[in-house]
């Protein structure tokens, strides 16, 4: 349960404590923030980071596919990822299957981005993350991925 009061100012957080998303957002909102500030550099665009995660995992992945994972729409991600072609990031081929298909992988430039970025994410949320135990961080994860996996399957709407 949710308590009334939860920072050391004793600041009531009233009926919004009781919500996931309220407590989430509140977080998603210092790490990215945090995060910001130290890729100011990079220029990034809202989805850049996680897309680019996903390509490199996913070798040949369709930008349809990449849009319903990162939840962007399709119109948003076409000029995503014409942007990281452009950085020399990723690769866009046509797929041999599928001539209306796109397909997508890193090139090694991205493959260094994305570990730079990485090692910028590591330190945002190294404050965070020394808060928990291991068992705390393993318990918030599986929690988290039950909630998503919930509203991905239609039963939070």
């Amino acid at each position: 349960m949710a308590t009334d009061s939860d920072n050391d100012k004793g600041i009531s957080l009233g009926r919004l404590g009781s919500f996931l998303g309220f407590r989430l957002r509140r977080v998603q909102n210092q790490l990215s923030r945090d995060f910001s500030a130290k890729t100011r550099d990079w220029d990034l665009r809202a989805g850049m980071f996680s897309s680019l995660e996903i390509i490199a995992n996913n070798p040949g992945i369709s930008q349809v596919e990449l849009s319903a994972e990162v939840g962007l729409d399709k119109s948003a991600i076409v000029p995503l990822v014409d942007e990281m072609e452009e950085r020399g990031w990723v690769e866009r081929t046509k797929s041999a299957r599928d001539r209306r298909r796109n397909e997508l992988s890193i090139t090694p430039t991205g493959r260094t981005e994305l570990d730079r970025l990485f090692h910028e994410l590591e330190i945002t949320e190294k404050a965070g993350l020394a808060m928990l135990t291991d068992e705390e961080r393993r318990i918030i994860n599986h929690a988290l991925d039950k909630v998503y996996h919930a509203y991905v399957r239609g039963a939070g709407s």
